[in-house]
């Protein structure tokens, strides 16, 4: 029946249900970790897709450019960068300026009113293109690859691109683009040709003859050779010209067609070799730049970092001439006159004068130079010989001599080579170097003398020495340049108004503060301006040479003020030098003009030997306006002389600068010491990276301290480097260097005791900081020995706690093996139990056997059963070994 019911033995059975999933890993805890790890991954993986996907979404394309310049501008523009089609453009104009450009630069923003100013003044003549060069799809961000912004190019028909890298100015753009278009001036008269050659800028002139065709040969070259100048050099200083008279042309002398020039001022004129070079546009152009002059030179910063400045004072003493100056102005008189003086500065030859040049006609020839031979607009000065009259230069008095001051006295010595009477004037011609070294020996040797003969001095020379000199015989008369103006220019004769008798100026007076605009009236100022020619070929005759530089004051006048110009001043001219190896620079006083009369006053007084003028010193009064500590003055450079020198108190002056950590740390001493000190001491401070001081007050290092005594500010003292600077020491400094106060013995001793007094508790706080410091040692001592025991404690515990550790483990491995053990012999114990459970149920089955077999024979004979009944009762009464079961009924035990 189950067959019949029941599936059939061909059908497989039905699979088994699946496991809970939760059971299964909950008894599998590392199974769990590794599914919630590969869901994170997976989580993760989804975010940064759709991060990513969504970055890609967001992204927007560039906007398209728009119009840099007004639509109503004359400048065309191709904001999208169409290059292709600015060339096409300016095919048919013949100048063409191009303005590249990009919309996000601030200069080219600045820069695009200046160059429409220009546009509009020159848009019929030239065409100005700007060029968005920086749109990633325009054909100019492909072929250009600019590194700053904005560039301009220009182009003459064919030639180009000349790349103007000047100043960003409209004026200087314009001017630029002017002398593009016409590169060359034509001179068809001789007054056209003495108007080119009295310019003091360099220049070329070619000869060509225009009669046999419209362009004669080589013109196109000289042409090009003009252009090629202005890429070489965007200030264009070098001009070109073109004769086209044969006539004018003689008089240079030019006599070939073809024919090159060079015109010099100082220097022999040139021609153009053409035997020895090449007659190309780049060979001419470079011919004209190495043979310039270059007696002076314009600046024009282009307001970036750069070593432009510092590279020019690296070359020597420079004299920095700031004027306005209009690029555009048909005439520029005070250039002209600069020019002028400059010329005559850097003019070398005796028989040379200065002025435009003109030449010889008749010199000259195919390869070499020609001489120029100057007119001068002056009249030639008279000369007197030196045995006749005297020779006078200004010096400075000796410093050694009692009551005279080298800095601030000046002396006129005139040499007489005649012994015997002085001379009746003091007006003459500049001394030679043996005859002014001859008086100076003689001054020197009779400086004892000196304050003797000073009131029996006549009234011309109130202080005469003897013509004692082992460089021959000489008469020396020297008298102090008083403050007095000079004589009138037109009476060379008339004597200085003289000090009195043996009367100085004293120490730390000053003619600038009384005469600020006759600063630099000495006696130099009238030799120079009587005798007209004093700095003519000074250069030569001096081994303090300067080099000259003009300025546009219109825009760099921020470089006037950092060498000592006023603020608001109107003409803005300034005149200074600076000498960087001598780290110093002087200044034209404040004169509201540049006079060429001045000019030569100020470049004379710096070249003589005994230089009168005054080192200019850089004050700053932005460290006085924001304060000092409480108690310490404020010095600059204009309140030195008065806080520090004039000043009838004991000062301790410290050098220091923002910049200087170890002199920040030092003011809170400054400020205790100020406060304890009495009132005759001064306790200063000054920012030497601010003001500049005198060269005898000038530090090395920072920070540094100077001790003024009063009444021997000379004998200044320096504290000690190798002493810390703290309060006990520089009490004890000056204590030992300090002058006695000007006050009775009873306020002295008060004041003394109140010094002791804090110097006693100083010590004291002292001592006990001394003590404290020896019972910290002693706590750190008695920790360290406490640390070491600590320590030695903790490895003892440490090697314990290893012992221990070995033990557990071998008791640990005991333990397992008895666990092993035991278990071993529980199974044994099993197995037995199990056997002798087998065995109990076999002697059941037996007797149960037993008992059916007996049971007939009980009924025919019971005396028998009775009898197996009491035996059966004594054997279950008595113990007895089990019976062996019958081999029979064996059974294997169970394993």
């Amino acid at each position: 029946m189950r067959g019949l019911s029941g599936p059939s033995d061909a059908e497989d059975p039905p699979p088994p249900p699946p496991p809970a999933a939760g059971p299964r890993m909950a008894r599998r805890p590392r199974l769990l970790c590794g599914a919630a790890l590969l869901l994170a991954a997976a989580l993760l993986l989804l975010a940064l897709k759709a991060a990513c996907s969504r970055a890609k979404d967001v992204t927007m394309p560039a906007k398209v450019p728009v119009n840099f310049f007004p639509s109503s501008s004359p400048v065309v523009d191709f904001f999208l960068g169409q290059l292709d089609l600015a060339e096409i453009v300016r095919q048919d104009s013949e100048v063409s300026l191009f303005f590249f450009y990009a919309p996000w630069c601030g200069q080219s923003i600045a820069v695009r009113e200046e160059i429409e100013k220009v546009a509009l003044s020159l848009a019929d003549q030239v065409l100005f293109v700007a060029i968005n060069c920086w749109w990633n799809q325009g054909r100019c961000r492909k072929q250009k690859h600019f590194f700053y912004f904005p560039v301009i190019y220009l182009y003459h028909r064919s030639f180009g691109p000349i790349e103007y890298k000047g100043l960003l100015n409209a004026v200087y753009i314009e001017k630029f683009v002017r002398r593009v278009m016409t590169p060359l001036r034509y001179i068809s008269s001789e007054a056209k040709l003495q108007r080119f050659l009295s310019s003091y800028e360099p220049g070329v002139l070619g000869y060509f003859e225009f009669n046999a065709s419209p362009q004669p040969p080589g013109y196109l070259t000289f042409f090009a050779s003009a252009l090629h100048s202005l890429s070489k050099d965007y200030l264009g200083t070098i001009h070109f010209g073109v004769i086209t008279d044969k006539l004018v042309a003689k008089g240079i002398p030019l006599t070939h067609s073809g024919s090159v020039y060079l015109h010099r001022h100082a220097k022999a004129s040139l021609l153009y070799p053409h035997g020895a070079m090449n007659y190309t546009a780049e060979n001419v152009c470079r011919w004209a730049l190495e043979n310039q002059e270059s007696f002076l030179r314009w600046l024009r910063p282009h307001g970036g970092k750069s070593l432009l400045m510092n590279n020019e004072l690296q070359k020597g003493p420079a004299l920095f001439l700031f004027l306005p100056f209009d690029p555009l102005a048909d005439s520029q008189p005070l250039v002209d006159e600069i020019s002028s003086l400059a010329l005559a500065y850097n003019n070398c030859h005796r028989s040379g004068q200065e002025g435009p040049a003109t030449l010889r006609p008749g010199a000259g020839g195919g390869g070499g130079e020609t001489s120029p031979a100057t007119a001068s607009p002056f009249r030639p000065a008279e000369r007197f010989p030196a045995a006749q009259s005297p020779c006078c230069n200004t010096v400075l008095l000796p410093a050694h001599l009692p009551a005279i001051s080298r800095t601030h006295n000046v002396c006129e010595l005139c040499v007489n080579r005649s012994t015997g009477v002085p001379p009746s004037r003091l007006a003459g011609p500049p001394c030679s170097f043996l005859a002014i070294e001859a008086a100076l020996g003689s001054f020197y040797l009779k400086e004892r003398s000196f304050l003797r003969v000073v009131p029996k001095a006549t009234t011309l020379c109130s202080n005469f020495l003897s013509s004692y000199s082992p460089f021959g015989h000489y008469t020396a008369c020297c008298r102090t340049v008083t403050r007095g103006l000079p004589p009138p220019f037109g009476s060379p004769a008339s004597p200085l108004p003289l000090a009195p008798e043996g009367a100085l100026p004293a120490h730390g007076e000053r003619w600038a503060e009384e005469h600020p605009s006759r600063s630099m009236t000495h006696s130099e100022d009238r030799t120079g301006l009587l005798w007209g020619g004093a700095v003519r070929g000074l250069s030569c005759r001096t081994n303090k040479t300067l080099n000259l530089y003009l300025l546009d004051s219109n825009l760099f006048w921020m470089y006037a003020e950092r060498l000592g110009a006023p603020t608001l001043t109107s003409p803005r001219e300034f005149a200074a030098i600076v000498d960087l190896k001598e780290e110093t620079h002087y200044v034209l006083g404040h004169s509201p003009a540049l006079i060429r009369a001045q000019l030569e006053t100020f470049i004379h007084n710096y070249s003589t030997l005994y230089s009168p003028l005054r080192r200019h010193l850089v004050s700053g009064r932005r460290s006085i306006h924001l304060g000092a500590p409480p108690g310490i003055s404020e010095v600059a450079t204009d309140t030195f002389q008065e806080v520090v020198l004039e000043s009838d108190k004991d000062v301790l002056l410290l050098y220091y600068a923002p910049w200087c950590g170890f002199c920040a740390a030092l003011h809170h001493v400054f400020i205790q010491l100020a406060r304890i000190l009495p009132d005759h001491f001064v306790v200063a401070r000054v920012d030497v990276s601010q003001n500049d001081l005198p060269w005898e007050f000038v530090t090395d290092h920072l920070p540094n301290i100077l001790f003024f005594p009063r009444q021997r500010k000379g004998q200044s003292v320096k504290f000690p480097q190798e002493f810390p600077v703290t309060l006990p020491n520089l009490l004890k400094f000056l204590l030992r260097h300090a002058s006695p106060p000007p006050a009775q013995a009873c306020l002295q001793e008060r004041r003394a005791s109140l010094l002791d007094r804090e110097l006693r508790q100083l010590r004291a706080e002292t001592q006990a900081l001394r003590e404290a410091q020896a019972l910290l040692r002693a706590q750190l001592s008695e920790g360290r020995q406490e640390e070491g025991r600590l320590r030695r404690e903790g490895r003892a515990l440490r090697e314990q706690q290893g012992a221990l550790q070995s033990q557990r483990e071998h008791l640990q491995a005991l333990c397992d093996q008895k666990a092993r053990e035991t278990e071993d012999l529980a199974g044994q114990l099993q197995e037995l139990a199990e056997a002798a459970k087998a065995l109990l149920t076999e002697n059941a089955l037996l007797k149960i056997l037993m008992a059916s077999k007996a049971k007939p024979d009980l009924d025919s004979d019971p005396a028998p059963e009775d009898e197996e009944e009491e035996e059966a009762s004594v054997a279950a009464q008595a113990p007895q070994a089990p019976p062996e079961p019958s081999k029979e009924n064996w059974t294997e035990p169970l394993t």
